[in-house]
């Protein structure tokens, strides 16, 4: 049917709309790019991954790398040999093991002095398994000759010099750290590259313009630089952690809300420029209409990251300011650079398909119109059949989700990994990672003594003294990162802690996974009841409502459950995967209400908006057929973006980009377009409580009200 057009009040608006004010955006954002660039490329320098920085802040374990980054050559890394031949050792191999012990003691001189004093039955030097089909001997590298991604190369490359057959596994700590990072090497650039190339790809297929997805790319990618720039400029000014894995988060962050605001302006600006000629006034018109959304869907996000500032995992608490500096550099780039550009190049460049201006505007019931008349004529069927599909995602939370292994997060097993289960299998009685207890020298022998007692202990070994401390070298019996070692870890420090005046701490990579799965349990405790009451005081603020809020937020709550429950079954029956990161939950759960409840307030909002005119249920329908295309565009793109992280070689990051598209998609084509309109429906114009909008009688501005819903006609073909 053909609308006529609202006159609109040019001359006031046009004032505000001077052909000079775009120039001047795009002139204050070439200046700040020449500040920010440089500073973008230096992001890359002040990211760590070091156990003191991203170890829980009050954790025992971080106490013990804190004081061993003290200690005068450094912490040490810990790197295991492995030698084994299927049909037994010879002499020769024997001897080849004593030979490579030998070199690499007196390359690696640091430990050399205090193992010469240890060599006895049970601190021998080089071990050989009962079977006699291996031997294993462990150094100990200063991480003053280097990180242990730095070291592990180089010693693989010189045990290659041994007996034909003789086959080695160099695994330990040191060298899984060194094969995970090996995982991050140039994960920016490759996760910037792929990003950039799928938001093009999805950009060109929802405009089909050669020219129209450049804009928003440009803005969405001057936003990233400017968000590494700041976050950069945060970490020298206040110290925040930014490790490899929030450094690629910031980016997926940037370019998913970035692309989605460009989304949702694009669309009202297509709309305005069919009923005003003049494209300045028409961006000032589609700003009014977008922006209070954009600025609240960003305020949401905003918020919710910025509750991970009370989580006590520092990598955690660092993504906080991290991705909050991301969304509001996308946020301002979106609502100053891009709308100025689309100004400055005008109708021609939604070509092929330019809007025309019209006093009589055609308006298209099409697909989403079609779909809202279904609901509306279903709204028990919708409602019931949503939840019910959700539900049934659920039920996949009684699988697998109990915590990954660190040895289990690789894709393609790397030889640290293997070298840990040949390690298992010749020496059952080693399987554990070693723990470090530092004691005071005095109270070295009385720790050590304890030590042996303790049920799940296999080995304790006296190390050297330095800085006040002595280290004590301890080898759990059970497996790494296993319910039992944990008990054995938990056991040591209690045993440990009754020694009265040794001030004895145990950490050790293991006790880092314990203290950090722990930590985890804690923060989400605490940190998923504050996004929630933020979230919901946003979305307050928004709707000037109290039911609505809360019926958006339960949506997103069942929608969060289902996604988790469908993504576990993934993961447990086709992928894999032997569990689910720790850091998995909190994650996912901060981005999907976050960003899920941004589709929702995109389309109650102008529900809402709508409200005032038509009621509730015409305002709802009449929402959904005008933002249902771009939403699902905007879910698509943001989707798309996370799942680039399921493209690296890493099950946690996989996790998290599986997880979290699979629920933007869930979200965007379920919750988001049939619950929520249905739900609606089913409430009518108490969905409003307590605000005007819910009293039918109640006057609204220019003598409009609320129509009842018995005044509310089924909306028409």
């Amino acid at each position: 049917m053909a609308v006529h057009a609202t006159p609109s009040r040019e001359a006031p608006v046009g004032r505000w709309a001077g052909r000079w004010v775009p120039w001047l955006v795009i002139g204050l954002w070439l200046v700040l790019a020449v500040i920010m660039v440089p500073l973008s490329g230096k992001l890359s320098s002040v990211t760590t991954d070091s156990a003191v920085d991203t170890l829980p802040a009050s954790a025992e374990s971080t106490k013990v790398a804190a004081v061993e980054d003290k200690l005068p050559d450094g912490e040490d890394s810990t790197f295991v040999f492995v030698y084994h031949r299927s049909d037994g050792l010879t002499a020769a191999d024997r001897a080849a093991v004593e030979r490579q012990y030998d070199a690499f003691t007196k390359q690696y001189p640091s430990k050399a002095e205090a193992d010469e004093g240890d060599k006895g039955e049970e601190g021998s030097p080089t071990s050989l398994s009962d079977d006699r089909k291996a031997m294993t001997f462990t150094l100990d590298v200063s991480t003053s000759y280097g990180p242990p991604e730095d070291i592990v190369g180089p010693l693989r490359e010189a045990a290659k010099d041994r007996p034909s057959g003789l086959e080695l596994e160099v695994t330990g700590p040191a060298a899984i750290d060194g094969d995970m990072e090996a995982v991050f090497d140039g994960i920016d650039t490759q996760v910037l590259l792929t990003t950039i190339a799928v938001v093009t790809l999805l950009l060109i297929l929802t405009y089909r313009s050669p020219v129209l997805w450049i804009i928003p790319l440009v803005a969405v990618g001057a936003a990233a630089l400017t968000a590494m720039a700041t976050v950069y400029l945060l970490v020298k000014g206040f110290g925040i952690v930014v490790n490899d894995q929030n450094s690629a988060l910031l980016t997926i962050l940037v370019f998913g809300v970035g692309t989605d605001y460009a989304l949702l302006l694009i669309a009202r600006y297509r709309e305005a420029l069919h009923h005003h000629e003049n494209v300045r006034v028409a961006m000032i018109h589609a700003l009014r209409g977008a922006a209070p959304a954009i600025v609240a869907s960003a305020a949401t996000v905003v918020a919710g990251l910025l509750c991970l500032l009370v989580a006590d995992l520092n990598s955690t608490s660092g993504l906080g300011p991290i991705g909050a500096a991301g969304v509001l550099c996308a946020l301002v780039a979106m609502l100053t650079l891009f709308p100025a550009v689309l100004v400055v190049l005008g109708r021609r460049i939604f070509w092929p398909t330019v809007p025309q201006f019209s006093t009589a505007v055609e308006e298209k019931r099409g697909l989403w119109g079609r779909l809202g008349g279904a609901i509306g004529r279903r709204r028990w069927v919708a409602a019931l059949g949503s939840v019910g599909v959700l539900g049934v995602l659920a039920l996949g939370l009684a699988g697998n989700s109990g915590a990954l292994r660190e040895q289990d997060q690789f894709l393609s097993k790397p030889e640290s990994v293997t070298g840990f289960t040949v390690l298992r299998e010749h020496f059952p009685e080693l399987g554990g990672q070693p723990l470090t207890i530092l004691t005071r020298p005095a109270h070295q022998e009385q720790v050590l003594d304890v030590v042996k007692d303790t049920r799940g202990v296999a080995q304790a070994v006296p190390e050297q003294t330095a800085g006040g401390w002595a280290a004590i070298s301890v080898f759990p019996k059970d497996a790494p990162d296993t319910t039992a070692e944990y008990d054995t870890i938990k056991r040591v420090r209690t045993a440990v802690h009754a020694v009265r005046g040794a001030q004895a701490i145990v950490g050790g990579p293991s006790a880092e996974n314990l203290d950090t799965e722990v930590t985890t349990e804690r923060d989400e405790k605490l940190v998923i009841p504050l996004v929630l009451a933020v979230v919901l005081i946003v979305l307050g603020l928004l709707l000037r409502a109290v039911l609505a809020p809360l019926v958006l937020m339960a949506t997103v709550i069942v929608s969060f459950a289902a996604a988790f429950g469908g993504s576990v079954f993934v993961f447990d029956t086709i992928l894999g995967f032997k569990g689910v990161d720790s850091s998995v939950p909190l994650l996912a759960f901060l981005f999907l209400v976050a960003l899920g409840v941004d589709y929702n307030i995109f389309l109650t909002s102008r529900a809402r908006e709508e409200t005032v005119r038509l009621g509730t249920r015409k305002g709802m329908l009449k929402a959904l057929s005008a933002t249902g295309g771009v939403i699902t565009s905007a879910g698509l793109v943001l989707a798309a973006t996370f799942a680039v992280l399921t493209s690296l070689p890493l099950v946690m990051l996989v996790e998290v980009g599986f997880l979290v598209a699979f629920g933007v998609l869930l979200d965007a084509l379920l919750v988001r377009s049939v619950l929520v309109p249905a739900l609606t429906l089913l409430i009518g114009r108490r969905m409003w409580w307590p605000s005007p909008l819910s009293r039918p009688a109640v006057e609204l501005p220019h003598g409009q009200r609320p129509l009842a819903d018995e005044e509310e006609p089924a909306l028409q073909r």
